[in-house]
């Protein structure tokens, strides 16, 4: 059940990525806005995207999105956070390449996110982690 959970997590994760890339491109190549100012709505619409698909369908819950919401919300910031802090303790610190950093952010950055999510984000009520 947990790989599903985790291939399903995946696949959510990658149509929030189209779904951030696709705003981006209409809101600068249609819209003539900056690509700076372009990434924050089109990140809100991924975040939203993401949230709605992983509750659904990933996790199967039902309802309290006024609970599930902003803890999803919380841990999405956490995940940019630790993107940052692995990105430049392996670029700074560690002096390795970019794409090193890169794979070392992908490697524990969903891993973290989706078990974050998984025994928090979408736990009915207060009930124990999953």
């Amino acid at each position: 059940m947990m790989l599903i959970q985790f291939i399903k997590f995946g696949i959510a994760g990658l149509a929030a990525t189209l779904i951030h890339v696709l705003m981006v491109f209409i809101l600068v190549e249609m819209a003539g806005w900056s690509p700076v100012l372009a990434t924050f709505p089109a990140f809100l619409f991924a975040l939203a995207g993401s949230y709605l698909i992983n509750h659904r369908w990933t996790f199967a819950a039902m309802g309290e999105h006024g609970r599930h919401f902003p803890r999803y919300a919380v841990i999405a910031m956490m995940g940019l956070g630790l993107n940052l802090l692995l990105m430049a303790l392996a670029v700074n610190v560690l002096h390795l390449g970019y794409a090193w950093g890169l794979a070392l952010v992908l490697m524990v950055v969903p891993l973290a996110g989706f078990l974050l999510q998984r025994n928090w984000s979408f736990t009915p009520g207060d009930a124990e982690a999953r």
